[in-house]
């Protein structure tokens, strides 16, 4: 045997790589050769899904860097082709003067996050004369313009850090100020105001019979509700919608109008001392604009006081974030006390009537403040949905995009909700702007061309004439009650020059949204109406499904029966219009105060009522049918002025 073999000594290598001309220092060279081997050792479709990863990320960053560009070219100020542009304005009356408006007039618009809160000339003008003390109350009115002329030079002297309304830490410039304070500093001295009214005779029976109704829901708002936005007649309470006193605003000039001088007094007095735009509230800027900055403006021309300007330019600044979007078409909400305006949560879209119903405010805002920028705004919109495809003969869509600028859900066609005052606004800018602007008329004709050939039909076994929708080529035999606003709208026109058929087709259109009324057990119309389109012995003409059947005291009817009757002077309509303001006393009043709407129009004995008095109910509804009453044909004469879509007047622009 022999031994094993003795083991092999160990042995130590050391490895030397030398280079020349390097040095190995763990550069980057070497990682970008290792980053290569593993990018090789990859398949062809891993590398292929990473490229497409990168790619598309790329791709969103591009998009959104153009996104935040545009946003923020819109925010920053008007752009240099903006300040070139010098639109064709209409002639107007004797221009109220004023200084020329400053660029601090508008601050740049800074967006927030949102933050989280709880919770729609002519004969006869007369010229208030400056720095007069009025009656009513308004003598507070000249020291509160000299309060704020001290206030805001005070400001303009001193140099500090204040934050501005949108909650931005700014280091002011020279003249600088916050924007309450700059909106009355920027109306003094008090603007002379053409006037609109005339003071007229003694009201007859039926008069006070409309002055006796809004009495009786002034003292359920004035008792349970003061202040709020809307009255509960029924609970005794109010509900909040924006936190602006809504009723109380809608309702000042059909106050001055119905000679109510002490009410008028009392409100106007909480419009000076409590509405305050500094809230942190999102409003509609539809609804806002129409209800309040309407009201603000028609109760200034009927009153000739400054206050209710200043708070108007107060609010419409605060309204302007909506429009700064993409296409310019304006968001449908705005927050006022932050400006942070959006979409709905649900949608990037706005309503075509809604983003087309708010020029006659915002033109004349402009032309009595001498700020041009409120008349731009609405008038690109304007123009845009004029130069718009896909239209059908003068008929638009009921929605449109505000990141686009394209009209969406294409292919539906309503003179219904979300598309009614579009086609009124049309006519009445032209009006308003002493008929020169022919691109809006030329849209109205080709509209009412549109309505005739598309929409028109006739009901069994009664004939009414009636206006029904287009889904994709599919009619329906429905029409909304805010459709019957298109009567008075056709009467207006032909007032106005427009051809004569389209009288005879308001005067069709006029007997359907009455017997609409007339044919419910309580006399008053459903929100919507089915109409039969073929005879049958056990129908009427008029259908009413059960989701339908409420009444919410809407004036469309009543607002069509005044036009109607201007034109006309046939009384039947004053008729009409006593017989629906008889079955409103009777099924809608409630007897502590107020009105409420109602569940059931089919149910004369129990109409079950809704427990909400709408604010449009002071504004528009009683407003319509006491000027309908009136025996002064010229009491806010069609030939001075024009209504807005919430019944709140302001003046047609005269030739120079």
């Amino acid at each position: 045997m022999y031994p094993p073999p003795p083991p092999a000594p160990h042995r130590d290598f050391i490895s030397v790589t030398l280079s020349l001309g390097e040095s190995y220092d763990n550069s980057k060279s070497r990682r970008r050769r290792s980053c290569w081997r593993k990018w090789k050792q990859l398949s062809r479709l891993q590398r292929n899904v990473v490229l497409f990863l990168l790619g598309f990320l790329i791709l969103c960053g591009f998009l959104s860097y153009l996104q935040a560009a545009d946003q923020w070219k819109a925010l920053s100020g008007r752009p240099a082709e903006e300040q070139k542009m010098k639109p064709e304005v209409p002639p107007v009356p004797p221009a109220p003067q004023k200084e020329r408006a400053k660029p601090e007039d508008f601050p740049d618009i800074v967006p927030q996050k949102r933050l989280r809160h709880f919770r729609r000339g002519p004969p006869h003008l007369q010229i208030r004369p400056p720095n007069t003390v009025f009656k009513d109350g308004t003598e507070d009115d000249a020291k509160e313009k000299e309060t704020a002329l001290g206030n805001a030079q005070q400001e303009e002297n001193t140099q500090r850090t204040i934050i501005s309304w949108r909650g931005a830490v700014i280091e002011p410039e020279q003249a600088t100020e916050l924007p309450s304070k700059r909106a009355e500093a920027s109306t003094k001295p008090p603007f002379l105001a053409p006037r609109i009214w005339k003071e007229s005779g003694s009201p007859n029976e039926r008069q006070k019979g409309v002055i006796e109704a809004f009495l009786h829901a002034w003292k359920g708002y004035r008792k349970f509700a003061w202040g709020h936005d809307e009255l509960k007649p029924v609970s005794k309470t109010f509900s909040e919608w924006f936190g602006l006193g809504l009723t109380l605003i809608d309702a000042l000039d059909t106050m001055w109008i119905l000679g109510l001088k002490e009410e008028f007094k009392e409100a106007r007095n909480w419009v000076s001392k409590k509405l305050d735009f500094q809230k942190n509230v999102d409003v509609n800027l539809f609804e806002s604009t129409i209800r309040i900055l309407g009201g603000l403006l028609s109760t200034y021309h009927l009153s000739g006081d400054s206050l209710f300007l200043r708070k108007a330019e107060d609010f419409g600044k605060r309204l302007m974030p909506a429009f700064t979007t993409p296409s310019k078409i304006p968001y449908s909400d705005v927050n006022i006390g932050t400006g942070f305006a959006h979409s709905p949560q649900w949608t990037s879209d706005s309503t075509v009537a809604e983003v087309t119903s708010i020029q006659l405010e915002f033109r004349e805002l402009s032309r009595l403040t001498g700020n041009k920028k409120f008349q731009e705004a609405v008038e690109k919109v304007t123009k845009h949905i004029h130069s718009l495809s896909g239209k059908k003969d003068g008929l638009v869509p009921m929605f449109i995009n505000t990141n686009s600028g394209f009209f969406t859900h294409p292919g539906v066609f309503t003179l219904g909700a979300r598309a009614d005052s579009y086609y009124e606004y049309l006519l009445k800018q032209w009006i308003q702007g002493g008929k020169k602007e022919t691109e809006l008329l030329e849209d109205y004709v080709k509209a009412i061309e549109g309505i005739k050939t598309h929409l028109l039909r006739h009901s069994q076994p009664g004939k009414l004439t009636f206006v029904g929708e287009l889904a994709h080529g599919r009619f329906s035999a429905k029409m909304d009650h805010l459709v019957c606003f298109l009567p008075g709208t056709l009467a207006l026109g032909v007032h106005h020059g427009l051809p004569a058929d389209h009288m005879d087709l308001a005067q069709a259109l006029m007997e359907t949204c009455y017997q609409m009324n007339r044919q419910m057990e309580t006399g008053l119309s459903p929100e919507i109406a089915h109409f039969n389109l073929y005879p049958r012995a056990d129908h009427k003409d008029v259908e009413v499904k059960p989701a339908d059947r409420h009444n919410l005291l809407r004036p469309e009817t009543v607002e069509s029966l005044f036009y109607l009757y201007r034109v006309t002077r046939d009384h039947k309509y004053q008729d009409w219009g006593w017989e629906i303001l008889q079955s409103f006393n009777k099924h809608t009043r409630v007897p502590s105060g107020g009105y409420s709407s109602i569940n059931n129009v089919q149910n004369s004995q129990k109409p079950d009522p809704r427990d909400k008095m709408e604010s449009f109910f002071l504004g528009e509804t009683l407003k319509y049918l006491y000027l309908l009453f009136s025996d002064d044909l010229e009491l806010l004469s069609l030939d001075t002025c024009v209504f807005n879509t919430e019944a709140h007047p302001l003046p047609i622009w005269a030739p120079a």
